[in-house]
């Protein structure tokens, strides 16, 4: 009798110290002392039992060859545990193991084909795989769920690249209205919109970034040029400059920001602009400093105009409007009559068909009548 009863105490003793192992182990996964959890499962008495939580440890202390090993070994013990399968599957996927997950996705669609999330993660496996298919599997995910925002915008993104716009405003109203602040399907809105080149409602719903603020480089360049579109400036001027504290020397920003204060008449900006454009430049410049140089004559600063026009010609010998604007702009600055006549005369004779031709002509006859008033 006192045998059994001290058979019988070391069992409840033997018990409640792998009981506390585990407890221990528990412990220092949630408090994210990850190796140490990893130690102490490993002393439980029936460390198969735990191999699912070692896997885990190893995950989150990204040793994801281990926390495979350890993935398999739990899943030939319990074959048929779908959670523990899903989860080796997804880490697969993440590994890069793409046609191994693929197959253990199948697995579980054959053993619950109306789980959403199994067709789903397939779809993403597949995708990565550059499998035709993929879209299939989102749209069957979508068809079990029709509130899943992930496969909703699986393929409501992939319509846009197909130019299926009104696909893609169908599904992202589906999705919306369960949830309105899905950030990714108002960004296929708002793309959509703009790539449609309706710019009024592509500034409405880029700015619906802006209400749940969400910034980036990408909304700013597309309200900059959607304002701009819609004659806006001013709005699309202070979109561009938030576009170059991401990037302070993109040129083609500071060529739109340029333009855009040339359009609202603020020329000392619109040259400040221009000139920060050419000085980044390493291509032929010609019609850049043709642009400057009409900038600085607006301002009436002819002398600076006439260095930008003679820069221009040096970039491009033989462009017609560069040597046209080095007339012009000697037209505005100098006072003598005969000397501007013979600016426009010599223009004329070495390009006798050019686009200026009629302008030059009716220039040339006001010249010769402000001459003869005076000379009169």
């Amino acid at each position: 009798m006192i045998r059994i009863s001290i058979f019988f105490l070391l069992i409840i003793f033997k018990t409640e110290a792998q009981t506390s192992v585990l407890n221990m182990a528990d412990s220092l996964f949630v408090n994210g002392n990850y190796s140490q959890a990893i130690a102490q499962y490993k002393l439980y008495e029936t460390p198969s039992a735990v191999y699912d939580k070692i896997a885990k440890s190893y995950i989150a202390i990204g040793n994801y060859d281990l926390a495979l090993e350890h993935y398999r070994a739990c899943i030939k013990i319990n074959p048929v545990d779908a959670l523990l399968k899903f989860e080796y599957a997804r880490l697969l996927s993440k590994t890069k193991n793409f046609s191994t997950a693929s197959k253990t996705f199948q697995e579980l669609i054959l053993i619950d084909d109306k789980n959403p999330n199994y067709h789903y993660e397939q779809g993403l496996v597949l995708e990565k795989m550059q499998d035709s298919t993929a879209q299939t599997a989102f749209l069957e995910a979508y068809q079990l769920d029709k509130t899943h925002q992930k496969a909703i915008f699986k393929i409501a993104k992939n319509h846009l690249k197909k130019g299926r716009f009104s696909q893609v405003h169908e599904l992202v109203n589906i999705g919306l209205e369960s949830y309105p602040n899905n950030v990714k399907l108002i960004s296929l809105k708002a793309q959509s919109y703009y790539w449609q080149r309706d710019y009024h409602k592509a500034t409405e719903w880029f700015e619906k970034f802006l209400d749940l603020n969400e910034s980036s480089q990408f909304i700013y360049e597309k309200l900059c040029m959607s304002y701009s579109k819609t004659f806006q400036y001013k709005k699309a001027i202070v979109y561009g400059e938030k576009v170059l504290n991401y990037d302070s020397e993109n040129t083609d920003y500071l060529s739109i920001l340029g333009r855009l204060h040339e359009r609202i008449e603020n020329f000392p900006e619109a040259e400040k602009y221009m000139l920060a454009f050419l000085k980044l430049q390493d291509v032929s410049l010609d019609k850049a400093y043709e642009r400057l140089g009409m900038i600085l004559n607006r301002q009436k600063k002819h002398i600076n105009a006439l260095e930008a026009f003679k820069r221009a010609v040096q970039e491009n010998q033989e462009s017609q409007s560069a040597r046209f604007f080095v007339v012009f702009t000697k037209d505005q600055y100098y006072k003598d009559i005969d000397s501007r006549m013979q600016a426009y005369q010599a223009y004329m004779k070495r390009f006798p068909d050019s686009e200026f031709t009629n302008m030059i002509t009716n220039r040339l006859s006001a010249l010769k009548k402000e001459k003869f008033v005076k000379s009169d």
